[in-house]
Order: structure tokens, then sequence, then C-alpha cells
């Protein structure tokens, strides 16, 4: 039996139920100006998330978390830093959390997704874009179903405002934040 997504009157849905993100085959992801000219990719290495696909797309729920200290950008120092009061002071809020307020179709399976972000304690709402990539059933019987989620934030929306000016004019890091999530979540 394979797994399909459901599509009535052009619009294509995750097929209804409780999915479970696998993080051994998601990633959660950020990418960010550094001193203007470069871009600096890192992501969280644990997090989890729920995706209640409802009958009606407009009552289905999506929620997750990351946990701060797991960040990585491929430098020690740096990820030190950004665990650190400076950026995401990850002993005194360990988690960023997202929490679905409302789902909009946009067409075919690309939908507008609007939630509450909290990071450091301020929670902020977003609006993500989330398209349905795809479904299946797994090698092991497992139903899979596949969702790429972009979206850029603001960091000093979340208190995040650590900045360091450059001699020659300009700033060390950018304010603007760009999501790349990419989610393959397991029938629960």
């Amino acid at each position: 039996m394979t797994t399909q997504l459901q599509t009535e009157q052009g619009i294509v849905r995750v097929p209804t139920g409780t999915w479970m993100v696998d993080p051994i085959h998601s990633s959660v992801g950020f990418e960010v100006k550094h001193m203007m000219i470069s871009t600096v990719r890192g992501h969280f290495k644990q997090y989890e998330g729920t995706l209640e696909a409802a009958e009606d797309y407009h009552d289905s729920r999506v929620w997750g978390s990351a946990q701060v200290a797991s960040i990585d950008t491929n430098n020690a120092d740096r990820d030190e830093h950004l665990r650190g009061p400076d950026f995401f002071d990850a002993e005194r809020w360990p988690s960023i959390t997202f929490e679905s307020t409302a789902i909009e179709h946009v067409e075919g399976g690309s939908y507008r997704v609007k939630g509450d972000l909290t990071i450091k304690g301020a929670t902020r709402e977003i609006e993500v874009e989330a398209n349905v990539e795809g479904a299946a059933v797994d090698p092991w019987g497992k139903d899979r179903v596949g969702v790429a989620i972009r979206g850029t934030i603001d960091r000093t929306d979340f208190g995040l405002t650590w900045q360091q000016s450059l001699a020659g004019g300009g700033l060390l890091v950018g304010d603007k934040v760009a999501l790349r999530i990419d989610i393959s979540a397991v029938r629960a």
C-alpha cells in the first residue's frame, strides 16, 4: 500500500493523522549574513516536532522545538558565543518553540503558516511558507511525508541584538535570518 498525498480541487495535502518529525532524516537550519558580504549557515542538532493533519486543513496544527545548546555553525568558538548571553542565553532559555495559529492554502501543495515563535523568552507571530514535498512508504513499512519550510525573521525582534560595527562601515551580523527547515515526518 502506498501513502499518497490527498488532493482535492487542486489542494495537495498531507494525509490526515498525526505525524512526528524524524530528526535523522530532517534538518532545522538557518542562514545569516556575516560582515554583509557572506552567508553563514547553521543548524540545530536536537529538535522535535509534530504535525496534526486534520480533515479540513484549516484545523491542522504544527508545533515543534529546538534545543539551543545543540546549535552548530561549524565553528566551536562562534557556537559557544551564540549559546551565551550575547545571543540565545541557552542556560536561561534552553528551547526555541513554534506553534501554528493559522494555515492558509496558497496553491497546489504550498501553504502559508502563521504561528507563535518563541526565542529567548520573546514570542512573536511569524509567517512561513510550507511546501508539501511528497508522501511514501519507507523500506521499513512506515508512512512518511516531506515538508519544506522557508521563512525570514528579524533576530532583533527576539532580543538577539548583539552587534559589532566594522571599521570600514557596516555590521558584523545581519539582522535578517533565513529559516531553512526540511522535514521528513513519520505517521504516529
